[in-house]
């Protein structure tokens, strides 16, 4: 039951999913168990991403014109999401892009971080990461639509993973009053990971049940790249994570995941 009441609480934190309230006063909430929650953000990726891939797989199929039905039903289910997590992801990505986006001092780019406001840098990346998932959700729906659904949810698994991984492997840089990883301590414990772990293993068990382990394969490594990459880009000029930079990973990391099933599509 501790773990269910975990799981809420990473989902009250990480969705806009209400929840009744007798069952969030049955949760309860404390310091300690919002740091256990983020096992579960995994977690919150099969919900999130069952819900949209479910979405896109029925908005395909039920529209009328064939030839732009993934288009539209890539649109939707983007939107679905977005709805879903309150576009908390998105938010760090763009902060991320306007802080890192140009040369300055570490200290000024978590400032500029810190800033609400989005700019060209923050603006940009938003375009291009929304047309990225657009074009290659409608590519993997054009070739096959109960890949492209099984593809969204895989990826908000896997993607969710790779923050965690940052986390693990250097410190928080945020602001202790204004950042998003309050829950975090400088280092979440192998507990956290094992767990996280295990939610990534029973989505990648159901993926290969309905399509080729390799495809897995393909997009497990290139997010592990893009993982990598962001890793190193943190660890350069921030000499550590924020908030906004764990939703950024779990941005680019969804985006490779994609891209590394239509890789493994071409072999």
């Amino acid at each position: 039951m501790q773990c269910v009441r975990h799981f809420l609480l990473a989902l009250q934190y990480f969705t806009r999913i209400p929840l009744p309230t007798s069952v969030a006063r049955w949760v309860g909430f404390n310091a300690t168990m919002q740091r256990a929650s983020l096992a579960h953000f995994p977690g919150v990726g099969c919900l999130v991403g069952a819900l949209t891939g479910t979405a896109f797989y029925l908005f395909a199929t039920r529209l009328p014109v064939v030839s732009t039905a993934p288009w539209l039903a890539a649109c939707l289910s983007t939107v679905l999401s977005v709805m879903l997590t309150g576009a908390f992801h998105e938010d760090g990505l763009a902060d991320t892009s306007d802080g890192l986006g140009g040369m300055v001092t570490r200290e000024r780019a978590l400032e500029i971080m810190k800033d609400s406001r989005i700019g060209s840098y923050g603006a940009t990346a938003l375009i291009l990461a929304l047309s990225t998932k657009l074009a290659l959700l409608t590519m993997l729906g054009q070739i096959n639509l109960a890949l492209a659904a099984w593809s969204l949810f895989a990826a908000h698994v896997c993607s969710r993973v790779m923050p965690l991984l940052i986390a693990a492997l250097l410190p928080n840089v945020g602001d202790d009053v204004t950042t998003k990883t309050k829950p975090l301590a400088n280092k979440i414990s192998l507990y956290t990971l094992l767990v996280a772990l295990v939610w990534l293993a029973l989505a990648d068990l159901a993926f290969a049940s309905q399509h080729s382990s390799i495809l897995l394969l393909w997009a497990t490594g290139c997010s592990l790249v893009a993982f990598a990459l962001m890793l190193r880009l943190f660890a350069r000029r921030l000499n550590g994570f924020t908030g906004d930079a764990l939703g950024a990973t779990q941005q680019v990391c969804e985006l490779a995941f994609y891209l590394g099933v239509l890789l493994g599509l071409a072999q």
